[in-house]
């Protein structure tokens, strides 16, 4: 999988989320992905509306570094964000409650 095609399934797996709160609401969470293959990525969460697009995020709630492989997997449900950071296969620099508030919408 390259860094586009793992942005562009992202995007797919949340623009129909509902993330609640509507006017105002901003999540904007840093993606750095570690490992064989890298890169970065970010997922904002704007007024409701998605985005998620290949760049670093200035002013962002968080940054996560997981590798490409177990981005996937979470972003699947086939692994268990909260799993993940325990297990040491997910950094989280940031806010760690808005990083769980957008892996709710995963799996």
């Amino acid at each position: 999988m390259t860094l586009e095609q793992l942005t562009a399934k992202t995007y797919k797996k949340l623009k129909d989320q509902d993330f609640g709160g509507g006017e105002g609401r901003q999540l904007a969470i840093q993606v750095d992905l570690t490992g064989k293959i890298g890169g970065v990525f970010y997922i904002e969460v704007k007024d409701g509306c998605v985005s998620v697009m290949p760049y670093e995020y200035l002013d962002r709630d968080a940054i996560l570094a997981v590798t490409m492989t177990n981005f996937d997997r979470m972003l699947t449900g086939k692994l268990d964000v909260k799993q993940a950071y325990v297990d040491g296969k997910l950094k989280i620099e940031g806010d760690v409650e808005k990083v769980m508030e957008l892996a709710r919408h995963f799996g």
